[in-house]
């Protein structure tokens, strides 16, 4: 059971009891009425090839309060979608999926980046974006939900409790984020514990008094992909591309919000997904990978709030950091030990080792482009430079009819799983 403390400077939902999902899905299905909810799975092909799909599908089955479900599928083919599209036709509410690399939506990305609008390189943030805009144009979404597709242990609870915080009226958020604790038969969420969290505390002591730093920290698991947001909040985010997509998200949500209109909240006891390997000597795999792209896009974020670092301060927070990420270690290995869990020691330090290397990288690289790989554009700024693109994002995603002379079907981005097309703004 989780503790009920109040800490950093946002609201904590914590998970005092259980068993009351019922409860939960009752009443968003009375607030969807008024504001109806959309849910955004970003998902590659091979995600269907596993066992932790095959269970998210079974429990968004039955859900009943979304109004709309939107699967966007990438790394594939033609006949590798439509196998994987084909799995959504039971369900209660509309789905649709929309093929990623099809030739529709690469129309789309070239108009924009004839525009000077980049719509950046394959990946979560741009699948993400798109979906979004996708039930942008649709109309009738005032909330939009993401979580991602390789939680092994899902439930739909987690969910309903990911969504109620902004669905319910009287509670007065506009941002939420989820957390859980990543046990097993041992501590996993090395990102987490042993980069991000110490980096985030280095930079604080080494900048003090940054409201912005304080924000990050307040986050139990900020690099948690589960957000549910209102729509107006959606139209008005740029996010990153890459890895830092979710330190990038929360930046754009502290610069367009209310830091008294964000929460996170508990989302489950546990929660298991896959298993990232620690790549020591590719910087382009694993989270070597990962760390190297979120440290970069916390850099730019601070920067944005007059965070200066030169090349003493990185050369400091590089000792600095270490030292925390060493001292966090035992204080890990203490909670692990407590709790009869398996511990690493060896494994543990060489994780931070290897995270020092991603820092030193991401710093090197930051200070000779700060700006880095531009973050996609927010969709107000695409709907200024191109008035109709939902319009055309709505049409690139909707099923065609048959050709003439009975012809099959011309080929579509993504088509509606079984359900027909909706005119913008009308409910389902």
């Amino acid at each position: 059971m989780s503790d009920f403390f109040q800490a950093g400077v946002i609201a904590n939902l914590h998970r005092l009891t259980h068993g009351g999902s019922d409860r939960l899905e009752r009443e968003l299905e009375t607030f969807s009425r008024v504001r109806p909810i959309g849910l955004v799975l970003p998902a590659l092909y091979s995600e269907f090839q596993h066992t932790a799909m095959e269970g998210i599908l079974r429990e968004l089955r039955e859900v009943r309060y979304l109004r709309r479900i939107v699967v966007a599928i990438g790394g594939c083919d033609r006949g590798e979608f439509e196998e994987a599209r084909a799995r959504f036709r039971r369900f209660r509410v509309p789905v649709t999926a929309i093929w990623m690399e099809s030739p529709e939506i690469q129309d789309i990305f070239a108009l924009l980046e004839a525009r000077d609008l980049s719509a950046g390189s394959p990946g979560k943030g741009r699948t993400c974006w798109l979906s979004f805009g996708y039930l942008l144009a649709c109309g009738d979404c005032d909330i939009i939900a993401l979580h991602d597709c390789d939680i092994r242990n899902y439930n739909r609870e987690l969910l309903a409790r990911l969504v109620y915080p902004v669905g319910n009226p009287n509670l007065g958020f506009e941002f939420s984020k989820g957390y859980y604790a990543r046990v097993a038969d041992r501590l996993y969420g090395r990102v987490t514990r042993l980069f991000f969290t110490p980096l985030v505390r280095a930079i604080m002591n080494i900048s003090p008094g940054i409201p912005y730093l304080q924000f990050l920290d307040s986050f139990r698991y900020a690099l948690a992909g589960e957000i549910a947001m209102t729509a107006d909040l959606a139209r008005t985010i740029r996010i990153p591309c890459d890895w830092g997509l979710e330190v990038g998200t929360l930046s754009e949500v502290y610069r367009n919000s209310s830091v008294s209109r964000i929460c996170q909240v508990d989302l489950s006891d546990n929660y298991e997904h896959k298993h990232k390997g620690l790549s020591r000597e590719d910087p382009n795999a694993g989270l070597r990978r990962m760390t190297l792209d979120i440290g970069k896009s916390l850099f730019r974020t601070i920067a944005q709030e007059g965070v200066v670092l030169g090349a003493d301060q990185f050369r400091a927070l590089q000792l600095h950091y270490t030292r925390m990420a060493q001292d966090t270690i035992r204080r890990y290995y203490a909670d692990a030990t407590l709790n009869n869990l398996k511990f690493d020691l060896d494994q543990e330090d060489s994780a931070v080792t290897v995270f020092a290397r991603s820092l030193r990288e991401a710093a090197a690289e930051f200070v000779e482009d700060p700006l880095g790989q531009p973050q996609l554009p927010n969709w107000n700024r695409v709907v200024a430079a191109v008035p109709d693109i939902l319009q055309r994002l709505r049409d690139s995603v909707t099923e065609r009819p048959a050709g003439v002379g009975g012809q099959p079907p011309i080929p579509a981005a993504a088509v509606a799983a079984g359900f027909p097309a909706t005119p913008i703004g009308k409910p389902v």
